[in-house]
């Protein structure tokens, strides 16, 4: 068995009995550096490592506050014990300001240096795995990862490369299925708060009476349901970025207050007095028309004005067709292995009526094809036949309907008439435009089909 790697830790104190002492008693458990002043500690950090420092506070020249200082300025996430002669309320405060992680008083109980070593060593590994997990999923919504080659897209990301760096307010408007949530993790990761919380929330997915305690948190008894005092998003954002998703669904109600927040930086708890201060960049989404919204009175007008600062609108798929065939190959790479199964290509014929097709829900209704597809196909190769139905007739599904009609590009009345007008040709189609035998298929009468088809305008084939 194979033994454990003893974790580092770099012992910075001019008196040679305290090192001593110390690595005397870390001696088996921890690998031990010992340098004698901040500058030397400074110094080793940048080419040594350590999981862990133990830092002396009186030192000559750099005392322990200014090194310690410097290495949380340089070394985030390293987390550093404060050595103390005395254990004084206003140093132990002033260390935690400046970023340590704990204190121990000379002469130190063996025992709890253990124990806080420990949780030192735990935590700064856990702050190292974060970090490395940020770096990754920064590196997967980076722009270079985005499939869009077209030029209506090359021009979407050169706009996000412009914004990022800055803490302007973006709003990202586009149909449903787009990736306006993709670009705003984009705009995220590639800007200065990129280690920061990333916090989405969809304001259609939760009820208007919610909404504000959901972003704003609410205080222990401020409403029936309000047992203990929570956070808001808005607080969990802080630093970091918050996303809007559908905000035109927000109640007016809502909005003034997120409006104040946009202006003044600050909010009240539901139920609360103290103002709560944080610093978030909004980034906003909305797949409806906000002009329009303006004009029925449903959005505020000094809040759109207060997001509109930058605009990125997404076009939908059958704008840039020249984005189609490269989307098809990455979400088959890409299916093909986050499923473990062979590598699967599209013949030429499919790929031809995957081009020819709508797409009305946009790239979220092509990578769900292609999963629905590579996941009941047996063969390396996919002809036409293994495409869904509607793909191989070009036109658009009950699901795809549904998205329209939800997402404000299509009225009620006209999908329903589309959608009876695609069930009563396929019924016609299938038995050579008999219209009895059609009519007897759709459970109806040989009249009432008539009538739908005359309402509908589809042309009556011969009667056999």
């Amino acid at each position: 068995m194979a033994e454990a790697v003893r974790k580092r830790v770099l012992i910075v104190d001019d008196e040679p009995g305290v090192c001593e002492s110390l690595k005397m008693t870390l001696k088996g458990e921890y690998e031990c550096t010992v340098t004698t002043s901040g500058k030397d500690a400074l110094q080793f950090l940048e080419t040594g490592r350590a999981d862990v420092v133990l830092l002396d506070v009186l030192m000559p020249g750099m005392d322990g506050m200014d090194a310690l200082e410097r290495i949380k300025g340089r070394w985030h996430g390293l987390p550093v014990v404060m050595l103390t002669a005395t254990k004084t309320v206003k140093t132990a405060v002033e260390a935690m300001r400046l970023g340590a992680f704990y204190y121990v008083t000379k002469p130190f109980d063996v025992d709890e240096l253990r124990v806080i070593l420990r949780k030192a060593t735990e935590t700064g590994a856990l702050v190292e795995e974060v970090g490395r997990l940020r770096s990754e999923v920064g590196q997967k919504y980076s722009i270079e990862n985005i499939v869009g080659r077209s030029s209506q897209m090359q021009e979407i990301f050169k706009t996000v490369m412009t914004v990022a760096p800055l803490k302007t307010t973006v709003l990202i408007t586009g149909e449903s299925g787009t990736g306006k949530e993709l670009i705003s993790k984009a705009i995220h990761y590639h800007s200065p708060r990129a280690a920061k919380p990333l916090v989405a929330l969809n304001c259609a997915a939760i009820p208007p009476t919610l909404l504000e305690s959901e972003l704003f948190g609410h205080e222990k008894g401020a409403f029936t349901d309000a047992h203990t005092r929570k956070l808001g998003q808005f607080e969990l954002a802080d630093q970091g970025t918050l996303f809007l998703d559908e905000i035109a669904e927000m109640h007016p109600q809502t909005q003034a207050k997120l409006l104040r927040v946009l202006e003044q930086g600050e909010f009240l708890h539901v139920g609360g007095a103290q103002p709560i201060h944080v610093d978030v960049r909004i980034i906003a989404a909305t797949n409806r028309d906000l002009a329009q919204a303006l004009k029925d009175g449903t959005f505020r007008p000094d809040l759109y004005y207060r997001l509109n600062v930058v605009t990125l609108h997404l076009p939908p798929l059958r704008e840039r067709r020249d984005d189609i065939t490269h989307l098809i190959r990455y979400f088959t790479e890409r299916k093909c292995g986050e499923m473990q199964i062979p590598e699967r290509q599209f013949t030429p014929e499919s790929v031809d009526l995957m081009l020819r097709y709508p797409w009305p829900g946009n790239v979220r209704e092509l990578e769900n094809v292609i999963e629905r597809v590579l996941v009941l196909s047996d063969g390396a190769i996919i002809p036409p036949e293994e495409l869904p139905d509607h793909i191989r007739r070009g036109e658009t599904d009950a699901g795809s309907l549904r998205d329209q009609v939800l997402g404000g590009r299509k009225s009620l009345g006209d999908a329903v008439d589309e959608f009876e007008r695609e069930l009563v040709l396929e019924a016609l189609t299938r038995l050579d435009f008999n219209q009895t035998r059609a009519a007897e298929l759709l459970g109806t009468t040989r009249r009432i089909l008539k009538y739908r088809m005359d309402k509908l305008g589809i042309q009556a084939g011969p009667e056999p």
